[in-house]
């Protein structure tokens, strides 16, 4: 057996171990790197940390390190309430206002994972008291953080972008960005019409919480009292409408009498300010004036945890750590597998089939089923360096093929054995949740049959890049 399948077998072998025993797949990596690049292919410990990616390393790092201070400091539950204001009782709008949240600040920083974490039990809450489908709202958690996933300061964005520029492939952090914005707006829309989106009008909504306020009222009045009379029944009723107004205030965002947690969650203290204020330098600092956007988040994480070290003081210990060992693992066994020339081993046996497109295709599947079952960051990771081979020969366009596998490995994330489809089930209240799991496995099988062949048609056959 060649020294390059024993090291694809390893990588396989890598992916089954961290989906079936819950292993950080980085960690994985990094044994594997280790065993392979020492006794296979007779590697120093220079040539097997060559490739660790320190660029990405800080990246991950600064950003994750900037959004813990502003979870800490309330800054993104100020953002969560800002947008839910804007609903104003249109709730037709709330799935909406969630998918452009979430996809919000992944697009600023925040790990997907994360963001789905912040997003989904308000906006699963939401879906249970006013009757939207959880399936609909999970479905837009999910997507909306995918969509603004690969923005050029994004997690997933300079991970790609990284590995684009490491690898010399021709690259288009704006068409990146673009291609997964719009197959997950598009994905939502289908989503949304399909689970009922267009039926949520405020005063259907409206009019059954109040009906099931004036039910829930009336049966405890019945309960207490088994010869009511007509009073106690005009009471019940007036009751039951003045809940059902409370309910309805509650949707508007307008109720003064709110206090407590969520009041103060919609306030905009110095510290607040000053995070929002980092956030927007940040990304001007990355897109008008090309600065790392590692350094730069560092450098204001510092700042801001310098001015309020209180609500600055666990942020360490909230970085992204699983997130980081889990790319740099990956990244640095890739660079053994290229060190020993597995890569552009592989990249010929895709090519020897002899039809690039096919070949194409063929890898957007890989991407999109293994994903499904574990780390997207991970499987983007491995298969971009892979396609170099048939990317190198020119007959399909590097910027298009790159844009179809990312877009491939991460559009599969609502299925439910992945980091953010399970987010989603658990945030779910009074649910089935047998079925919603049925419901989202369902789900992510359609759009891994379906997505990998759109993208590859809409990406790759027209060549762009």
């Amino acid at each position: 057996m060649s020294a390059e399948l024993i090291s694809i077998l390893v990588l396989i072998v890598v992916f089954v171990i961290a989906t079936t025993r819950s292993i950080n797949m980085g960690a994985l990596a990094f044994a594997a790197a280790f065993g392979v690049g020492e006794l296979v292919a007779d590697l120093d410990a220079d040539k097997i940390f060559a490739g660790f990616p320190g660029d990405l390393f800080v990246v991950l790092v600064g950003v994750t390190y900037l959004f813990a201070i502003a979870r800490a400091n309330g800054t993104t539950d100020w953002l969560v309430h800002a947008s839910i204001r804007l609903v104003r009782g249109r709730v037709v709008l709330i799935p909406w206002v969630m998918f452009v949240l979430t996809g919000a600040l992944t697009a600023i920083g925040a790990v997907s994972p994360a963001a789905v974490a912040i997003v989904a039990p308000i906006a699963l809450s939401f879906a249970a008291r006013y009757s939207i489908s959880p399936l609909l709202m999970g479905a837009m958690v999910v997507h909306g953080a995918q969509g603004g996933g690969f923005s050029p300061i994004s997690i997933y964005g300079s991970i790609v972008n990284g590995i684009v520029e490491r690898e010399n492939l021709p690259g288009n952090e704006v068409a990146l960005f673009l291609a997964s914005l719009v197959v997950n707006v598009v994905i939502a829309g289908v989503v949304f019409v399909l689970f009922g989106g267009l039926k949520l009008s405020r005063d259907e909504v409206v009019a059954e919480a109040k009906a099931k306020s004036t039910a829930t009222a009336t049966a405890a009045v019945g309960s207490t009292s088994p010869g009511a009379a007509a009073g106690e029944g005009t009471s019940s009723e007036t009751e039951a409408a003045r809940t059902g107004t409370a309910q309805e205030k509650d949707l508007r965002g307008q109720d003064p009498r709110s206090q407590g947690p969520s009041a103060e969650a919609a306030r905009l203290n110095p510290a607040r300010i000053a995070t929002l204020t980092a956030l927007a330098a940040l990304v001007v600092a990355v897109l008008a004036f090309d600065l790392d956007a590692g350094l730069t988040s560092i450098t204001l994480a510092v700042l801001l945890s310098a001015c309020w070290p209180e609500d600055s003081r666990n942020a360490v210990s909230q970085i992204a750590w699983p997130t980081v060992l889990l790319i740099c693992g990956v990244l640095t066994y890739v660079g053994v597998l290229d060190e020993m020339g597995t890569i552009d081993w592989a990249g010929e046996g895709v090519s020897d089939i002899g039809v690039p497109l096919l070949s194409a295709v063929l890898l957007c599947y890989i991407g999109a089923l293994v994903s499904a079952f574990a780390s997207s960051v991970g499987i983007m990771g491995a298969l971009i360096p892979l396609a170099m081979p048939f990317l190198a020969q020119g007959e399909i366009g590097a910027v298009g093929m790159v844009a179809a596998l990312a877009v491939s490995a991460t559009v599969v994330d609502v299925s439910p054995f992945s980091t953010n489809g399970a987010l989603v089930l658990a945030a779910a209240p009074d649910v089935d949740r047998e079925r919603f799991f049925r419901q989202l496995m369902v789900y992510g099988g359609i759009v891994v049959a379906v997505v990998p062949a759109v993208v590859w048609l809409a990406l790759v056959v027209p060549d762009w890049g």
